[in-house]
Parts: C-alpha cells; structure tokens; sequence
C-alpha cells in the first residue's frame, strides 16, 4: 500500500522511535574467552566519534532525580546490579560497574526522510545514537532514538515500517522494496553527513554473490564507523556481522491529538508495524488479527469508552513495542516522572534485555555452528582446536545464565507483564533451551571421548604391564634360593632363564584367553548367594568348549 493511501487527518502531537540493531562482534584476540570491544573505542583516534556516555547514575547523591529513582525501583535487585552496577562501599566509593558499556557520538543531530512518491522530506531529531557493549558476550546493540512533533498518522506509520531497514529484501524498479526512497544523516547545522544507497542494487547484489552475506545500507555503515562490516574490504579492528533479521526492533511512543479516533485498523498498523493505510481497512484478514487484543495489547489502563480522556493502550509483538496515548493527558506527555520519561528509559530496557537475550543466544549458535564447520576429523590439531572452543562455549554460556538471564525483571504488575509478553513471543526461553541442549550434547560428547581415550591408555598400559609381569617373573626365577644357580655355567642359566621365559608367557597369554571366564569364575567366588556346587561350576567351564551359535 503506497504513503498516500494513509490518514492524513489524524495528528500525532508528539512522536518517537527507538531503534535497537543487534549485531555479532568478531573476536579481536584468538585464544581469549572475554574480548573487550570497547577497549579500541576508548583510544583517542582523528576517526573515532565515539566517546564514553556518562552514567546519569554516577551523580552526587543530592542530584538524584525522580526519574532515576523510579527507573532504578522498577526492576528486580538482580536486575538492578546489571543494569546499574552494585556499590558495595559508598563511604570509599569503590563499586563494581555494570557490565554494560555505553558509547555515544554526537556529531548526527537530525535524520532526513524521503517517503515514495511523497516528494517533501520530513526532518526528525535524533536524540541520542549509542553502542551498548555486554561484558564477556560478543554483542553489541546499536541505538538510535529519532523524535518529531505534529505529524499525520500517516507519516508515523511510514516512518515506524520503513525506517529501521539494514538492507531492502527486494526492488521495486531501482528502489529498494519497503525501504525509505532516502535517509540523510545531518549534522547540527544541516550538513550531511552520509545518504542512504537503496537504489544501488547491483552492489548489494554482488555483495551476496561474492561473500553469501548482505550488504548493509551506506548510512547505517556510516553510522557504525569505525566499526566494519566482517565482509567489509575496509580496514577496522573491531568487526561485526548481521545475526537476525534486516528490520530493527523497535519502541514507539504515539501521543495523539485525539487518541480516541484511531480505529482498530490503526491500532493493528502500529503494534504490528505495518505499511500506513486507510483507517477502515485492516492490513491484514480478520481472521489473521482476530486475538489481536489478547496477544498483543495490555490494556490495563486503556478505556475508550469511558468519559475524559481514554488512557494509554500498551502494544507488544516481540519485534516492536508501542505507546498510544492522549496528548492531552498531562502525565503522558511528561518527559520526566510521566509516561514520556517512563517510556525513554523503563520501558526501553524493558525492551533491551529480552532482544539481548535472543541475540547473545543466537551469538552462541552461530559459533557452535562455525567450530562445526572448521572441524576436521582427520587432522589432530582441528579436532583439538574444536574442543577447546565447545568447552570455551560451555563456559560462557554458563556465566551468560548467571550473569544475564532472567525469567522475571520487575515484580510491578504492568512491567512484569509487558516484558513476558515480549519475552514470549521473542520465544527467548525456547532459544534458551535448544541452546543448552545442543551444548550440553557437545560438551557430553567430549567427556565421552576422553573418557574412551582414557581407557584406550589404560589398555595400552595393561598391555605393557602383561609383558613386563613376564620379564619380572623370568627374571626373578633367577633370583630365588630354590635352586642353587649362581655358580653353574652361563650357557645353563641361559637356558633356565629362556625356558622360565616361555613357561611365564605360555601362562600369561592363556590367562589372557580365558580372561572373561575367569572374571566369570571370581564373580561367582565371590557371590555369597551361590552354592558350592555352582562356583565349581563356573570353574569348569572356564575350559569348556562355547557351543557355536546358528
């Protein structure tokens, strides 16, 4: 459905979006479990835009803000000490930080879009673009947060189903398929920065077809610099390649002139993230959307139907989440202790630790899945490599369950039950338990090949100990006082020492034959159950012929 079939009559007073873009970091040190990424972002380099966010936590205490307090009392203690560090001793101020690192540029202030067939571009404001590194996990989690006000319906839609594209899935003519017509990064005083390359299909086309990866727009590359694309022919030291899908999750908060007037075919629009369209139509069959309010809606706090304003509807799909409200509620649209504040920082990690949680479980996968792929059988050194890294998995997989994976966050009702809505249908439990199957399968596998290998050495060693109980025995015959040998000629004690040779093997080499009757014979030994006459029993067929099966 094309821009022009929306609702431009509806308006939205205040709109933003969040964008989350979760992608795999290559290992800077072969051979390290942890690799600290941030580490190569902290040096001061000409074309390095990054720089360190400061914690809005690490204030002096009587510059702590309502906002902080209610973010900080929304999730659980656990939750709490990775989200904002533990102090154990403020009189000394020694504290153990967050295993979360945040990183900001601020050279890109504003995003200009150009819709199809809209030939006015609108201009947003971007808040903030961060990277979120994770301590001891290989993931780092791009942020954009764009914001505009009086805006139609119609371009909120637009925005929240085109925006967040990595690359386009196909092509319409030369423009790429539910993409922007052109994304501009522009700095404070309107210069560009970098323009998205949609219509530059042959490239991304040969992209795939030289390295079986997608190529990712030029203004989200622009974006991630100095970071690179893994398939980049660019020089960076810090590499990172997809691990979901080209659309970016998101979070959208949508205050209305008049909420009341948005139908159910907005509604779906919005929460599900689709292409803008006419309010009487929805953009999927009835049947399709049919428990769309009970799958995806929290509507606690939401009544169209009484008097005054109608309250606030609270949307979740796994991939997005939306905020719906009235602009004219004094609560909702307050950037602090309202819904606004609430929305930009709550609800954002809300939204952040399932995502995280999906994407460092997928991060696991595709290396379980790469050590498969480099493995060799036939080459000893591959198959050693390839253990190591299964343990090395093994073990970050357990820190990851210790150290970041949670069921519940938050004990308050509406936080509790918006993140198990987006949990579930993220199906992040699910991922969970394929993944610690399949690594508890491999490490099983492995504990099951040393222990064969262990008893493969302890054969060879028996073996070993066999032949030396014969030299032992022949030798030592030499040295007993039975019979008088020590002066008799040397040929004679050749001989003796040869004949006791032969008589120990033959003895040894028969034992070793009927070695599995015999274990037979003292099992029955020493079994108090059996009678006498059985015990003989088992002795004598120790030399009792096995009667041929068939």
């Amino acid at each position: 459905m094309s821009t022009q079939e929306g609702d431009d009559s509806k308006l939205v007073r205040q709109f933003r979006q969040i964008l989350l873009w979760p992608l795999q970091l290559r290992t800077i040190r072969e051979g390290m479990q942890i690799q600290e990424h941030w580490e190569l972002l902290e040096r001061d380099a000409p074309d390095n835009p990054w720089g360190e966010a400061r914690d809005a936590f690490a204030c002096a205490p009587s510059d702590f803000k309502l906002r902080h307090y209610s973010e900080f009392v929304t999730f659980l203690p656990y939750v709490r000490r990775f989200l904002y560090g533990d102090a154990r001793n403020a009189a000394s101020k020694s504290a153990t930080d967050s295993p979360i690192r945040v990183f900001r540029r601020h050279d890109v202030a504003k995003v200009r879009m150009t819709y199809p067939g809209v030939p006015e571009p609108v201009t947003f404001g971007v808040a903030h673009v961060d990277l979120c590194f994770f301590y001891d996990i290989d993931i780092v989690i791009l942020v954009v947060e764009i914001f505009a006000s009086d805006l139609s319906l119609t371009r909120v839609q637009d925005t929240m189903y085109r925006f967040g594209r990595a690359y386009p899935t196909y092509w319409e003519g030369n423009r790429g398929g539910h993409c922007l017509e052109r994304a501009e990064w522009l700095d404070a005083d309107g210069k560009v920065l970098s323009v998205s390359d949609y219509e530059q299909r042959d490239s991304y086309l040969e992209t795939v077809g030289r390295y079986r990866a997608p190529r990712f727009a030029a203004h989200w590359e622009f974006l991630l610099k100095p970071l690179v694309h893994d398939h980049s022919d660019q020089k960076g030291v810090i590499r990172y390649r997809q691990i979901e899908y080209s659309r970016m999750p998101l979070l959208t908060y949508v205050a209305m002139d008049d909420a009341r007037t948005l139908t159910r075919a907005d509604f779906v629009r919005i929460g599900l993230v689709t292409a803008a369209g006419a309010s009487d139509t929805l953009p999927f069959s009835e049947r399709y959307v049919h428990d769309f309010e009970y799958k995806f809606c929290f509507d606690q706090f939401w009544n169209e139907q009484r008097s005054g304003l109608p309250g606030t509807r609270f949307m979740s799909c796994g991939h997005a989440f939306a905020m719906v409200g009235d602009a004219r509620e004094e609560f909702f649209v307050d950037g602090d202790g309202g819904l606004l504040g609430q929305f930009r920082h709550q609800y954002f990690l809300l939204f952040l630790i399932p995502h995280f949680h999906k994407a460092a479980l997928l991060m696991l996968s595709d290396r379980m899945v790469d050590a498969l792929n480099k493995l060799d059988i036939r080459d000893a050194e591959s198959v050693k490599r390839f253990k190591r890294i299964i343990r090395q998995l093994l073990e970050i997989f357990l820190r990851f369950t210790h150290r970041y994976w949670f069921h519940e966050v938050s004990d308050q009702p509406q936080a509790k039950e918006l993140y198990r809505m987006t949990s579930q249908t993220l199906g992040t439990d699910r991922l969970y338990e394929e993944i610690r199957e399949e690594i508890e399968d491999m490490s099983e596998y492995l504990e099951s090949d040393t222990l064969r290998r262990q008893a493969n050495t302890v054969v060879r060693l028996t073996v070993v100990t066999t032949f030396g109980l014969i030299g032992t025995v022949a030798t030592g015959f030499l040295g007993m006082n039975l019979l008088a040998m020590a002066e008799t000629p040397i040929a004679d004690r050749i001989m003796f020492f040869i004949l006791v040779l032969i008589v120990t093997g033959v003895i040894t080499f028969y034992t070793l034959v009927k070695s599995k009757r015999l274990s037979d014979f003292l099992e029955a030994i020493s079994d108090e159950r059996l009678p006498a006459r059985q015990k003989m029993g088992t002795l004598l067929d120790v030399w009792r012929r096995k009667p041929r099966s068939g």
